[in-house]
């Protein structure tokens, strides 16, 4: 990327729009309420022959305090420091406000390059607004409707000359990532667990209840205030994806691209179309995710919603690590701990084995435990058995618990395979496979979880008819044929 743009201005000027046009897909949500986006979300924009990396922003708005709108602003205005080029966007139909002269005269002072843009300019009731937008000393305004994809030639007409000032710092910056790249994944190719690289980073994603912690805790996984958050529950609304190399206990770091989801609470509570959307969007992200850390809250820990979420993410397929928050605020940390072992095994079987971890967004106690368990979830999942071993168990669990006979119907288990990874897949051919009982199943999927050491992570076991019966089988019975009644004849 050769610049990165921040995108500014007052709530629903249509920020957001414009993000989502410039990146090609719809990112950030868009809703006619003002003040959707909290946080900060970055994308890989493209604009003619241009590519930047562009920053959607919170709205600005008047307030220096410790309140919700206050952390939103100091969040905005970090991104104004953070970006080379800041794009100030007003609303023509609206004019130039107050706030708009306000916060103008702050980003001539913070930023050394600024373009205007008047959006919402289609059509002749916005001619005011843009020329209103001439007093506020920014130089002539792009006319620009992000809606309709007007005014982006002009756009690209200001940054061009821009790009060329960065570009020597992008040429410098290039070879930093792109040693080694193609030998990372030469290598994650031919090993059993694929290594993270910069380029292919392990998805994490974080889900939970609201007020759960999710965004401090990855705050301070990147050691720095880069998500809003506060004592508000549902704070957070947009999926944020956020990149880092987190170093783990041994000292390595590991790309990853962490996802900070909404709160999810019961389907029944979700009534706004807000919220709709940003439920929507965090199971979005548990469905691109490999490893998927269910946030509980130490106070009121396996809610049935918790279960929900957990159950959910296996049936997605994902390697769940489960995390315990605010650990540091508990008094009997060993009873809790066994009572949570305990409702854990009882409530989630199907999750057997998975990681159970304390921690303390506040405080960062336990982020090396859960460092080290989301690496072993990620191991199991993408664990592969050797065919050869794994007939030698079906055999040994066959002569242990052989399978049952409905119906007087023998079922025959011939041989197993796995055919997949992420999560491990199983194959057993084996005759009148409609006919097997769950209870069997089940008892083949916890042998797999014990014997070869692959706990918590989902398996899927599929069983198959194997295409050796009797060939014949099902065809019309035809008469003697000519021949025996030939010879039937000469012999009567």
């Amino acid at each position: 990327m050769s610049f990165t743009l921040a995108i500014v201005g007052r709530p629903n000027v249509g920020k957001s729009t414009l993000f989502n046009r410039l990146v090609g897909k719809r990112l950030a949500l868009v809703d006619d309420t003002p003040g959707v986006t909290r946080d900060l979300r970055e994308g890989a924009a493209r604009l003619g022959d241009l590519r930047f990396t562009v920053i959607d922003t919170a709205g600005l708005e008047e307030a220096t305090d410790d309140s919700l709108q206050g952390r939103m602003r100091r969040l905005t205005e970090r991104a104004v420091d953070m970006a080379d080029i800041c794009l100030f966007m007003i609303d023509a139909r609206t004019g130039v406000t107050p706030t708009d002269q306000t916060f103008a005269e702050i980003l001539r002072k913070r930023s050394a390059h600024v373009i205007l843009a008047a959006n919402k300019a289609e059509g002749s009731a916005a001619d005011a607004g843009v020329i209103e937008a001439y007093a506020l000393g920014l130089g002539e305004p792009i006319r620009m409707s992000a809606e309709h994809n007007e005014g982006l030639n002009d756009l690209y007409t200001q940054l061009m000359p821009l790009a060329d000032e960065f570009a020597d710092r992008a040429e410098s910056d290039a070879p930093e990532t792109d040693v080694d790249v193609d030998l990372d994944e030469d290598e994650a190719e031919t090993d059993a667990v694929p290594v993270p690289t910069r380029d292919k980073p392990l998805q994490v994603a974080v889900v939970g209840r609201p007020n759960a912690g999710k965004s401090t805790l990855i705050n301070r996984i990147l050691g720095e205030d880069r998500l809003l958050t506060g004592p508000e529950a549902g704070i957070t609304r947009d999926a944020i994806s956020l990149t880092t190399d987190w170093v783990g206990p041994d000292g390595d770091a590991v790309p990853m691209r962490i996802f900070d989801t909404a709160g999810m609470r019961r389907k029944a509570k979700v009534q706004e179309k807000l919220e709709k959307l940003s439920v929507s969007d965090g199971l979005r992200a548990v469905k691109f995710a490999e490893v998927v850390v269910v946030l509980l809250d130490a106070a009121i820990p396996f809610e049935q919603q918790d279960l929900r979420i957990a159950d959910l993410a296996e049936r997605e397929g994902r390697a769940v690590v489960v995390a315990v928050n605010k650990w540091d605020i508990e008094e009997d940390k060993q009873a809790k701990l066994r009572d949570l072992r305990e409702s854990f095994e009882r409530l989630l079987p199907q999750l057997r084995g998975a990681p159970l971890v304390t921690v303390s967004a506040k405080t960062g106690r336990g982020l090396d435990r859960l460092h080290g368990a989301i690496m072993r979830a990620h191991a199991v999942w993408n664990r592969r058995v050797p065919t050869a071993a794994l007939n030698r168990w079906l055999s040994g669990m066959l002569e242990q618990h052989p399978p049952p006979a409905p119906q007087g119907k023998r079922i025959k288990l011939r041989y197993m395979t796995q055919a997949k990874t992420r999560p491990p897949g199983f194959v057993v051919m084996c005759s009148h496979p409609d006919k097997m009982p769950a209870s069997y199943s089940r008892y083949l999927v916890n042998g797999l979880r014990e014997d070869f050491d692959m706990p918590g992570t989902p398996i899927r076991l599929h069983l198959r008819s194997q295409n050796d019966a009797n060939p014949y089988k099902g065809r019309k019975k035809s008469g003697p044929s000519k021949l025996r009644k030939h010879t039937q004849g000469r012999r009567d």
